[in-house]
């Protein structure tokens, strides 16, 4: 169980707020390690010093070197210090704030202060960018200075302390301190005890979430018998990736949203991650997929790329390439921006909507099966097998404009050992060409001819449907992974 701390220059800083055995002296954690239980802690650093080589400094350094975590982080307090290296940070901010301040009661000075504890702030008008702020540069009291020139900007931004907050701040602080620990900080009251405490971030609202309702409380299920505690958080609760050990992403990644921002995230905080930010950027995208199975010469369907304003090209491949041919956005998931165009003027009618959304088109040979083989693939090794079935009357696994909505073909898992050889050597060789995460590689087979489709980063696992032949030892096998990876790097900082 991690032990959650508040360091201190000065005890007498915490005067205005209830006493608590959480609270200790700098001198007394930089002096005494005995104060942290199990060698785990989480910190928060209240020293009203963070410059170089103070106390303060020394606290996150010490924190940092014995594998806690800290806030602010040695990162946070260098990065704050320069500010050449924030301004460029936050220069997109620029063009939110004079929408925002002209419709407040500041908009007829010409400067003001700002402070933000823990992401948050009493101008309500401000908060959105409180929390952006407070989660580039996470640090308990954040001082902004806005100034106007022209137009309004952030002319600084800094650390502040503790011991010059006002009556008001006072009281602003300990509500936001409170509310934040009650997310971060866990209750002690627990009867067992986890060596290792676990995130899956998922989505309620997700549609089509590559892990169901079900398939998630197995995971969790799974998780405390090898003493991983395993709990769900939301894209609200970014502010509390230090908190844990592992993150585990069960929703659809994209480099253009939060579950990118979240695996950075993680990845620096030097948490134990799938999916990890390099195959989350490296699988997202077909046309790196496409150019990495060529280099190593690992087979795929006939494959085209189409260049936006590349007219040479569209009617080369109209005149030479054989119809039907499947069109696929880069980014596409779950058969989404993929379809089939029969000719080549179905092919050109549809270029164009499709270059609205990418530069690059791919284009590939049409190959009709009854179904997909999914290889679950994680530390370069098997983990499961399971056959995709083409949506009833459809040629792809998944129908989207059906009278319901969304139809999917059936599917059958299937054990390893009945999977034939080529089909695993393949899916095996094509993911250590990605990384050792946890991957779902996508194959068709017809007759003797094997090739590779896709390579997931985030694959589907569900009730029913993956698990269907091994059940709950399934997830187990992944959350020994987990476990296994959480071990290592335990030893490696010892």
């Amino acid at each position: 169980m991690t032990n959650h701390l508040i360091i201190l220059e000065n005890i007498e800083d915490w005067a205005p707020y209830f006493p608590s055995a959480q609270v200790i002296a700098v001198d007394d954690y930089l002096q005494t390690p005995s104060h942290i239980a199990s060698g785990r802690a989480q910190i928060i650093n209240l020293c009203h010093g963070l410059e170089y080589l103070s106390p303060g400094y020394y606290c996150s350094m010490v924190a940092e070197a014995r594998g806690h975590r800290v806030m602010p982080s040695l990162r946070t307090i260098n990065d704050l210090s320069r500010k050449s290296l924030y301004a460029y940070d936050l220069s997109d901010f620029g063009t939110q704030l004079d929408k925002v301040i002209a419709a407040s009661d500041k908009q007829s000075e010409t400067s003001f202060n700002l402070k933000v504890f823990f992401g948050q702030c009493e101008f309500k008008g401000l908060q959105k960018l409180a929390r952006q702020i407070f989660e580039q540069y996470p640090c308990p009291i954040i001082e902004i200075e806005f100034s106007h020139k022209g137009h309004w900007l952030i002319s600084a931004i800094k650390a502040a302390p503790l011991n010059q907050l006002s009556d008001s701040e006072q009281d602003n602080f300990a509500n936001a301190l409170d509310a934040f620990s009650h997310k971060l900080w866990r209750k002690p009251s627990k009867r067992r005890q986890y060596r290792y405490d676990m995130a899956i971030l998922h989505n309620p609202d997700e549609k089509m979430p590559p892990s169901d309702a079900t398939a998630l409380k197995r995971f969790i299920s799974s998780g405390k018998r090898i003493g991983i505690d395993v709990e769900l958080i939301t894209p609200r609760d970014y502010i509390r990736i230090a908190e844990y050990d592992a993150l585990f992403i069960r929703e659809t990644t994209a480099i253009h949203n939060h579950t990118y921002k979240f695996a950075r995230r993680a990845e620096s905080e030097g948490l134990v991650v799938i999916d990890d930010p390099t195959s989350i950027i490296r699988c997202t995208n077909k046309i790196y997929l496409k150019e990495l199975l060529e280099k190593h010469n690992l087979p795929m369907p006939e494959s085209h790329l189409l260049y936006r304003n590349d007219k040479v090209g569209l009617e080369k491949i109209c005149a030479e390439a054989t119809f039907p041919l499947v069109m696929k956005i880069p980014d596409g998931a779950f058969s989404k921006g993929v379809i089939k165009v029969n000719n080549a003027d179905e092919l050109r009618s549809n270029a164009a909507d499709f270059f609205q959304q990418s530069a690059i088109i791919l284009l590939q040979e049409f190959m009709f099966t009854d179904y997909d083989w999914r290889i679950g693939v994680f530390n370069n090794k098997p983990i499961y097998a399971c056959q995709y079935f083409m949506s009833k009357g459809h040629w792809q696994i998944y129908n989207h404009n059906t009278k319901k909505g969304t139809d999917s073909g059936k599917s059958a898992a299937v054990p390893i050992s009945e999977v034939p050889e080529k089909v695993l050597k393949i899916a095996i060789k094509t993911a250590k060409l990605v990384g050792d995460g946890l991957y779902g590689i996508d194959i068709k087979q017809s007759g003797s001819r094997v090739v590779l489709i896709e390579i997931n980063d985030n694959p589907s696992i569900e009730s029913g449907v993956e698990d269907a032949y091994l059940g709950p030892a399934l997830y187990d096998d992944i959350m020994r992974e987990f476990l296994r990876r959480l071990e290592a790097r335990k030893s490696h900082r010892q």
